[in-house]
């Protein structure tokens, strides 16, 4: 099966984009416009059990890289920038990794090729509590979701995944019951006998901690061409928190 994308038609030159947990490649059209301005094609890709692509019980790394495989052959693409957000950018740093290749630059936003421990537990936990039976309109969603997601714009961002299906029922586009199973694949640490010798930047934002000074080394050992960039009052979601400065510095690499 072929990933589902959203595809802003340009020139031969191809930038894919990998959204991270819980999200789909929606969350990013704004940036993508802005690229696809610049002449660029840009692959705005739902990986798998996210967005409008298919769901499966089976979920990792591995599989994710051969799912982005599968896609880029699909679309006969020969080679791409590939830009990576949180669990996005742990898919495009392993996938450069095993198809070199294939990528042109790379660019990962606020995560390390380290491991982490699980960090959304809670936010699965507040979904799961979600009956489509009993909340019926989006408004009750979104107040019993207060309840435990007092952030606004992290409940926001969940609520772009509810849709009404063909009987009318609301529902969650991701498959909420494969990424609960599979949490902790999430944040699994990045390990290869390979590098990576193209150009690649990491962005962080200012007050993540997602890329410490101590993960420079690990990088730098599987991607020894890695440069650094930091967005100013923002966190992990740095492309939200200060689209601005995050805008004018990825157009400046692209």
């Amino acid at each position: 099966m072929i990933l589902h994308s959203k595809i802003l038609s340009g020139s031969n030159k191809n930038i894919l984009i990998l959204h991270g947990f819980l999200g789909s490649g929606d969350n990013w059209i704004s940036i993508a416009r802005k690229l696809n301005l610049l002449g660029h094609t840009v692959h705005l890709i739902d990986q798998r059990n996210h967005g409008r692509s298919f769901h499966s019980e089976k979920f990792d790394y591995n599989l994710m890289c051969e799912d982005l495989f599968n896609y880029i052959k699909h679309h006969n693409i020969d080679n791409s920038i590939l830009i990576g957000h949180s669990m996005g950018g742990k898919t495009a740093m392993n996938f450069s990794l095993i198809h070199p290749k294939l990528v042109s630059k790379l660019i990962v936003l606020d995560t390390s090729p380290r491991g982490y421990p699980v960090l959304h537990q809670n936010i699965i936990d507040s979904l799961k509590e979600i009956d489509f039976s009993v909340f019926v309109t989006r408004k009750e969603i979104d107040i019993e979701l207060r309840k435990s997601i007092n952030q606004e714009g992290l409940r926001n961002f969940l609520m772009k995944n509810i849709y009404r299906m063909n009987d009318g029922k609301l529902n969650f586009r991701f498959n909420l019951k494969s990424l609960s199973e599979n949490i902790g694949r999430i944040g699994q640490k990045i390990e290869s006998d390979t590098n990576f010798n193209r150009e690649v930047i990491f962005i962080k934002g200012e007050t993540s901690d997602y890329i410490n000074e101590s993960d420079k080394i690990m990088i730098n050992n599987l991607f020894p061409n890695a440069k650094f960039y930091k967005i100013p009052n923002a966190g992990h979601w740095l492309h939200v928190d200060n689209p601005t400065d995050f805008i004018s510095v990825l157009l400046s690499l692209i």
